[in-house]
Order: structure tokens, then sequence, then C-alpha cells
């Protein structure tokens, strides 16, 4: 029998549905900020169960393997690691524009030290959390919903007053998408938020009056002034920042270059990245300005020195750090919050928009609480005021009923039946009161005491103040303007007392230029031996050592200090190295490995061959490979600025076996590991682009394959002797005659045929 419990559906389409809702959950209740609070659900939680707890400002600071434990069973079954490292983060000033954690221990610095485990640290509320971010929880301004088990009730956003998506910023990754704002000044903010309220129809441009740009936490420099406005209308771009620059003079007329301020995206890690960038440029020879390097940061802020020569130009260096270092880098721009339940890329208008309505939602919300209480408040008053007027009256009722709720009766209903009166006018009198219910309750709870004279002028004037509230609150519903006043002037409280002055310089500045210190142009000799060690010696070295280099080198050529090493391999590719990368020395010097400089990888490919960039460039190029593809490329396709490209299309399971730029060459000979010669002339072979695979040179056998490959001129004899089993013999220009097994074969006298055919087997 079927069990009814199992559902039959398509494989696709429950693979959808689960990813789908799989990615919206991720989207809606992890990764992104709502646009209303600033704060992703981890953050919400955080701040939220620190509230419950008691963990205030003017509070003991409380163990946050508590907050976190708390948190992880109330509200977010996530794992402790995400909720302890976004209380981290809302702690740290060098990450927050406006830090809504006071943290108490270690929690990380500037430079990539993590914070110590949550045993070891403490943490608070910050007081601008309290009366800006969780005030105002009890007067029912935010809806609340059940936790993960439905065992408690959280806000599902929390009743932020001030703009926390543009203040502090957010930075989050989702399925498909991310987002990426950066922090801004507080007091900017307040006073644009205001101009919104002011004039819905104010333009963005106008709006940059008050909010000039980001302003990081790590201050630095903005340098795109004028991309700012397209951002900011979009929500997306990228702002360019540089870090902060001094230069102090030294003793000797030395110039240390001091960086007091670093790009926002250099926080952490990065800087040390810096550091050894610096320190590569030295190593690359990109500079040789460096005469050391400290960093000296500490709790006071950022100071990174770098000491220069006598003579080294401070402002070119400064320059060089801008275009080689993150010392200038990008920091992306795209404003991605959930607002209405759904992610959407908003503009600065729109982000103020949303904040605007929130305000203004959860002030009606909260002044339709407060005005109740006021009326019920009035009701109270209104009725202890009327019962002191006849308070003998309510005695005597009092005293003659027989128990509560007959007393009740007779001050609601005037029902009088029951009660001992002392006289018929008594009774007559308590048959016309006509108090409500809550003043019955308030009458009867009332103390003795109340009824002193000073109490009851108290309560009199307790009533004027309920009644100025009360028109008060009226007034704040009914009228837009009146809200929009108090709102503002909570904005203004706010920055009174929070705010700051602006850290991060917005300013255009032309791109940085560093001027390369011209180099003399001058010949040197290229030697790489058998091992793959690399290394460049000037050309009067290389003529008092010339049998020695000739005989212990594989890839010897002149080539110029400026100039370029192309590098062929097996697997199609050819590697660019710049000569100046090379190290220049002495004859017996070791030089580096070759892969060390270049893309080169050893164990995936080998050298085919190796020669300059000049030499290339006014030559053609034959290509050959394993299974006899063969063509013609004109060198100076391989005149290129990356270090890596492809230098022909392979077949699959093909490799390049010789690659020849041409000279007096007229023929070629290709000889496949069964024995084949096929000579023909070099004018046969077409010439084709750098990316083509080329034309077949020979026909071969089902397992046979192209071995060796010579070239040869008829009217010439090349000095270099080399036999099939020498490594040169498949990439160099060989003699005319050969030794293959044993036997001698003139090249010159193989028969010329041509090219696609089976050619000639060699028997031995």
């Amino acid at each position: 029998m079927e069990d009814s419990r199992i559902i039959k559906t398509e494989y696709s389409e429950e693979m959808q549905k689960s990813f789908i809702d799989y990615a919206m959950s991720v989207i809606i209740a992890r990764a992104l900020p709502d646009v209303r609070d600033g704060l992703k659900p981890v953050q919400r939680r955080t701040l939220y169960d620190m509230y419950e707890l008691g963990i205030r400002y003017d509070r003991p600071y409380r163990k946050c393997a508590r907050i976190v434990g708390d948190t992880m069973g109330k509200y977010h079954p996530h794992g402790d690691s995400s909720i302890y490292d976004s209380l981290v983060v809302m702690a740290q000033d060098f990450k927050k524009g406006l830090p809504l954690v006071d943290g108490h221990g270690n929690f990380g610095n500037i430079e990539g030290d993590g914070a110590a485990a949550m045993r070891y640290t403490e943490a608070r509320l910050q007081k601008v959390t309290q009366e800006a971010y969780l005030a105002d929880l009890d007067k029912d301004v935010v809806d609340f919903v059940p936790n993960f088990d439905e065992t408690e009730k959280e806000p599902s956003v929390l009743p932020v007053k001030l703009p926390n998506f543009l203040i502090n910023g957010s930075e989050g990754i989702a399925v498909g998408m991310a987002t990426s704002t950066p922090p801004h000044n507080l007091g900017e903010v307040v006073d644009a938020m205001k101009a919104y309220m002011r004039n819905e129809d104010i333009t963005t441009r106008e709006l940059m009056r008050y909010l000039k740009g980001p302003d990081f936490p790590t201050g630095g420099i903005v340098t795109n002034k004028d991309d700012l406005l397209q951002i900011y209308e979009t929500g997306v771009g990228k702002i360019k920042i540089r870090g902060k620059v001094e230069f102090e003079k030294q003793k000797g007329g030395k110039t240390n270059v001091v960086i007091t301020e670093i790009p926002y995206p250099m926080i952490g890690m990065n800087i040390s990245k810096f550091l050894s960038d610096v320190a590569g440029l030295v190593e690359s020879k990109k500079t040789q300005d460096i005469v050391d390097i400290s960093n000296q940061s500490s709790k006071e802020g950022i100071r990174i020195v770098i000491e220069l020569r006598k003579d080294a130009d401070a402002e070119n260096f400064v320059n060089l750090l801008y275009k080689k270092t993150r010392l200038e880098d990008t920091f992306g721009v795209n404003m991605l919050a959930i607002s209405d339940g759904r992610p959407e890329t908003m503009g600065l208008k729109t982000i103020l928009k949303a904040n605007m309505d929130f305000q203004f939602q959860i002030a009606t919300r909260k002044y339709n609480n407060l005005l109740a209480k006021e009326l019920e408040r009035k009701e109270v008053q209104e009725g202890l005021i009327k019962a002191c007027n006849v308070i003998d009256l309510i005695i005597e009722i009092l005293r003659g009923s027989k128990d509560r709720n007959m007393a009740k009766a007779c001050l609601v209903e005037g029902k009088t039946a029951g009660i001992k009166f002392k006289s018929k006018e008594s009774k007559i009198m308590a048959a016309q009161l006509a108090f409500t219910e809550r003043q019955a309750n308030a009458i009867l709870e009332m103390r003795l005491y109340k009824l002193i004279g000073l109490e009851i002028e108290a309560l009199i004037k307790e009533h004027e103040d309920t009644m100025a509230n009360i028109y008060r609150y009226e007034d704040i519903l009914d009228r837009r303007d009146s809200m929009a006043q108090v709102i503002i002037n909570e904005l203004d409280e706010f920055k009174k007392a929070y705010s700051r002055k602006r850290r991060t310089v917005i300013d255009n500045v032309e791109e940085a230029v560093y001027k390369e210190k011209e180099i003399e142009e001058t010949e040197v000799i290229f030697l790489m031996d058998r091992f793959g060690y690399a290394k460049i010696i000037d050309t009067a070295t290389y003529e008092r050592n010339k049998e020695a280099a000739d005989s212990e080198n594989r890839f010897l050529f002149p080539c110029k200090n400026t100039g370029k090493i192309c590098l062929f391999t097996s697997a199609g590719q050819l590697h660019t190295i710049k000569v100046m990368d090379l190290p220049f020395g002495k004859f017996r010097d070791k030089g580096v490995p070759i892969d060390n400089i270049s893309n080169y990888n050893s164990e995936k490919e080998a050298i085919v061959y190796i020669t300059s960039q000049t030499q290339l460039n006014l030559r053609q190029v034959v290509f050959v490979t394993e299974q006899s593809m063969i063509k013609l490329v004109s060198g100076g396709e391989f005149d290129v600025s990356k270090r890596t490209v492809a230098s022909t299309k392979l077949g699959e399971g093909d490799r390049v076996i010789s690659v020849m730029p041409l000279g007096e060459q007229r023929y070629v000979v290709l000889q496949t590991k069964e024995g084949f010669f096929l000579k023909f002339a070099i004018e046969e072979v077409p010439e084709q682009k750098k990316a083509a695979m080329g034309v077949r040179g020979m026909k071969l056998g089902a397992k046979d394959f192209v071995e060796n490959v010579y070239y040869t001129s008829n009217s010439t004899e090349f000095s270099t002797e080399c036999s099939s089993s020498m490594e040169c013999s498949s990439s160099m220009e060989c003699s005319s005659s050969i030794v293959y097994k044993d036997k001698t074969i003139n090249l010159n006298k193989l028969k010329t045929a041509k090219r696609d055919s089976k050619g000639t087997k060699i028997r031995v």
C-alpha cells in the first residue's frame, strides 16, 4: 500500500522552489539591512536582547558570551560566531561612524587583529543607541512578531530616529546580490533629512549641499567629487579614496613620507598587504628611493613611516604608491536594502523618503498611544475632581454599602437600593451620580490624604497639564507640519549631542602620474641554463666568458635592457618578462628560476623557445605541434602588454614542439616517432593569426606523432650541430646533416615534397 505521506513532485520544480526559498531567506532575514533602521536582523536582535537584559549605558558591562548566548537562544538561531562578529563590528569605531555598542576589552584593531574570545570581553549599549535606536519601544511604535520558536516576541524593526542606513553604512553578501553603502557624517545626514522634510521636491544636487559625500571613520581623501552626484542619484558607483600623506624633513636633507590616514578598504589585514607591497616595489626595482619602512601606528592613530634617500623626489614617490599600492583604492557603492519587504537599490532621495515615512509612522503611533493614555488620565482626574466636590456624599455611600460592587453601582448607575443613607436628600443626590467605570474605580481606590487641600490643588494642576498635553498631541496628530517639527527638533538634539567634525576630505584630484626615471638603453646578454635559472650580463662580460657561456646555457641571445623576453611553451602560451626584472650581475651568479619572475609553470608546461621581443617584431615565426599542425605568424602579434597570452590555438591533446623565427631558412623538415621524414618549402606554410590552429604539415599514422623539427637552406650550412636526442633539436636552427639512430642523414639531399603528404621512411 502506498504511503500517503510521500509527496510525488518534479525534481527540477522542487529544487527551484527550495533554492528560491533559501535565497529569499538569506536576502530578507540574514544579509541585507532594512532601510528604515539600517540594521541587519542579527544586529537588530543583538541590540534588542541587550535592551531586554537591561545592559544600559549607565549600568555595568556584561560578558559578551551572556549576550551572544541569550540572543542565540531567544532570537537568532544561526550560530554564535555571526552574533559575536556583529556585536564586535558595532563596537569598532574604525568601522562604524557611530558605534552602537560600548565594548570593554580587546575588540580588535584597525590593523586586522581580531577581537578576543567572547568569554573575555564585555559590552553594554551606547547612550545614543538607547536614546535614538531603542527608545519608545514601550509605546507600541513598531510591530512585534513571534521569534523562531514562537516562545518570545521581537520587534520587526527598531524605532530608530536617525537615518542609520546612511550614517553607519552597511556591507553584506546575499544570494545573487550584495550591499555596500559607505558611512556618512551624522550632522550632514541630519541636515539633509531636515532639508528633505521641508521640501520633498528638492533635487539630489541640492541635498548634496548638506551631505557632501561619504565620511569614513578612517578619514582619507575622496578624489572623484564630480562622480558623487551620479552615485547618489542611482545608488551605484565607485568612490576613489586615497590615504592622507605628510612629509617630514629629517637631518641630512632626507624626507620621511608619513601616512596618517588610510583608505577605508585598507582596514584590517590590508595594512600588512600594503607594507609588503611597498617592500615589493624595492624587490621588483620599481623604486630605489626607499631606505626603511616602519609601522608606528598606535591607539592614537595611523602612522606608517617610509624613509627616503637624500635625493629622492618625495612627490613622485607618493604618486608611485598611489599607482602601485592600495594607498589609493576604490569603494564600490551599491546602496541595496530591504524596502517594503523586497530588496531595492536606492538613491539618496529614496533613502531619505523611506526614513521620513518611517519617522512619521512611528511618531503617529507614539502620539496616538500617548494621547490615549492622557485621555484616560483626563477621565480619571475629572472624576476625582468631581468626587472631591461631593466627598461627604461619597463617604456616606461607602459607609452605607454592604460591598464594593454595591458602592460602585451607585457611583456609576445611581442605584441606591440596599444602601443606608442618613437622609432622604442624600439618597436623592446619590441617585443622580453618573461616574464612568474608570472614574468609579479611581474613586474607590483613592486614599484619604488626597482630600488635603494642597493635594486637591495638585490634582487640579495635573489636570491642566493633562489638558495641555492632549491639546499638543492632537495638534501633532492632526497637522503634519507640527509632527514634522517634532521630528526635526529630535534630529537637532541628536546632532547637537553626537555629531562630530568631518574626517574625510571630498575633492576632485587629478589622477596620480608617476614619472619613471629614464634608464639608459644598453645591450645586454640573456642567459638561461638547463635548470631554468636566468640572468643578464653585460656584453663585455660575455665576450670574456664566451666559450663557457655558449656551452653551459640552453638559451643565450642579446637584448635591450629596456625590452622584453618572450617565452613560448608547449601549452601554446606566451609569457613575457621585462628584462629589468631579471637579475643583472656577474657571469658566475646563479640567477633566478624563470618561473619565479613569470607566469610560467614548469609542472604544467615545458619551455619550447625563448627570444627577445625585438628579434620577433621584424620576423615571421613558425609554429609546429605534435599533431603536425603548422603555421606562420607575424612576430608583431606577440608585442603584447599582458604578461601571459595564448600564442597559438591547440587541438585536444596537442602540444607545441617547435617555435622558430624565420631567417635564412627555406625548408622545414618534420620527423615523426616512426621515422618518417618530410621536407617541404616554408613558402607552402600560410601566415595566420596567433589565435588560429594552423594547417596540417604531414599525414601521420594512427599512433605516430611529430618528434623533431629541423630547418635548413640548400645554399647555406648552419654551424649548429644537433642530434635527435638533444633538447635543442626541436627549436634551434640545425646543420645540413643530422644523426638519426647512428645513421647520418643529409637534410639537403632529402627529396622535397609537398606539405600534407606522408613523407619518406628512413630505413636503419
